[in-house]
C-alpha cells in the first residue's frame, strides 16, 4: 500500500469539504480511491486534477515538488460514485521525476494526467511583471453578489463557494461585460485558513483546484457571454499548468487571464498567478468546449452559476 499525502482537516465549511475530498485513501500499491464534493452534477475538473497531483506526489521523494502537469479530460465522472487514481512511476532521474496518473470510474478513464517533479535548484532568474490592478479590499466579493441575488442559485453558492473571488472588471455571474475585453483580472483566497501543517504539495494542488473554475471567463468576456447565458454549455478538454515558485494559498493571489482564440466550438485561455507583491507563482493554459445554441436550437440550459436550477446542485 502507498501512503497518501497528509491533508490537515478543519471544521470550517465550505473549505473543510474541499480538504476532506483531497484526503485520498490508499487502495493498493500506487493506487488510491477518491470521492467528489456532494451535490455536484458531474465531477469538477479542478477537483480531480488536484487529487491526481496528490496521488502522484505520494510516490515521489518529499523534496521534489510538481513544476508542471498536462491533463486530458476524457469524459464526465459521476460524483455520487468513488473513482480510482492509479499512478505509473515513469522515471526518477537525477533532477526530475515523471509520473502518469489515470483516473478511472467503472473501468472508464475520466482523466489522464502526466506531471513532472523537481527538487530545489539554484540558477538564472527572470520573471514577468504583474499588471497594475486595485487591491482586493477595494473590490466587491462574489460571495456578496451571490447572497444579494433573490434566487436559490445565488443563495446556494453564497453558502458553498470555498474561495472568495473578487473581479477587477465586471463579474460575469449575472450578465455579460459590455466592454468585451479578451483579458481579465481577479483576486482569490480561501474562505478559511489552510492549516500551517499543510505542505507545498497541498498548496499547489489547491491552486490547481481553484484555477479551473475561472479559465473560461476571458473567452466568455470577449464573446459577450455570462454564466447565465441561456443554453450555454462548456467543458474542459485539456489543461496544462506550470508552477514557478512556492506559494501560500492563504494569501490573496492575483489571477491575470487572457483568451487568445475561439473557433470550431473551442476556446484557448491562459492565466498567470501573482502574489500581492507582483511575484509570478504559476501559469495555466486550458482548451475548452464552449457552445451557445443558434436561432431555433436549444442548448443544455443547465448553467446558472454552474448550478442545475431544477435540482439545486452545483456543477
Amino acid at each position: 500500500m502507498t501512503r497518501p499525502v497528509d491533508v490537515p482537516l478543519i471544521s470550517t465549511e465550505p473549505v473543510a469539504s474541499v480538504l476532506r475530498i483531497l484526503a485520498l485513501h490508499e487502495s493498493g500499491e500506487d493506487a488510491f480511491t477518491g470521492r467528489s464534493l456532494p451535490q455536484v452534477r458531474r465531477v469538477y475538473g479542478g477537483q480531480v486534477i488536484a487529487q491526481a497531483l496528490l496521488a502522484a506526489a505520494a510516490t515521489v521523494d518529499a523534496a521534489r515538488l510538481p513544476h508542471s502537469f498536462h491533463a486530458y479530460f476524457m469524459r464526465g465522472g459521476d460524483p455520487s460514485a468513488p473513482f480510482t487514481l492509479k499512478v505509473d512511476r515513469l522515471r526518477d532521474g537525477r533532477s526530475f521525476s515523471s509520473r502518469r496518473v489515470i483516473c478511472s470510474q467503472d473501468d472508464a478513464e475520466i482523466l489522464a494526467l502526466q506531471a513532472s517533479y523537481e527538487g530545489p535548484e539554484e540558477g538564472l532568474v527572470f520573471t514577468s511583471p504583474a499588471p497594475p490592478v486595485p487591491a482586493p479590499e477595494h473590490l466587491e466579493s462574489a460571495i456578496e453578489i451571490f447572497r444579494a441575488i433573490d434566487h436559490p442559485v445565488g443563495r446556494f453558492l453564497g453558502k458553498t463557494t470555498a474561495f472568495d473571488v473578487r473581479h477587477v472588471q465586471q463579474s460575469l455571474y449575472t450578465k455579460p461585460d459590455p466592454a468585451r475585453s479578451s483579458t481579465q483580472q481577479l483576486w482569490m483566497k480561501p474562505r478559511a485558513v489552510i492549516p500551517g501543517a499543510a505542505g507545498q504539495h497541498l498548496h499547489r494542488a489547491l491552486l490547481a483546484y481553484v484555477i479551473d473554475q475561472i479559465m473560461f471567463e476571458p473567452a466568455m468576456r470577449v464573446l459577450g457571454l455570462s454564466w447565465m447565458t441561456p443554453g450555454m454549455s462548456a467543458a474542459s478538454l485539456d489543461h496544462a499548468m506550470w508552477f514557478h515558485r512556492d506559494l501560500d494559498i492563504n494569501d490573496w493571489l492575483l489571477f491575470d487571464g487572457e483568451c487568445s482564440n475561439v473557433n470550431n466550438g473551442r476556446t484557448l485561455c491562459r492565466c498567470r498567478v501573482f502574489t500581492r507583491e507582483g511575484v509570478l507563482l504559476a501559469e495555466a493554459e486550458q482548451q475548452g468546449m464552449l457552445r451557445v445554441p443558434g436561432e431555433g436550437q436549444r442548448g443544455s440550459g443547465r448553467w446558472g452559476f454552474g448550478v442545475d436550477q431544477l435540482r439545486g446542485s452545483r456543477g
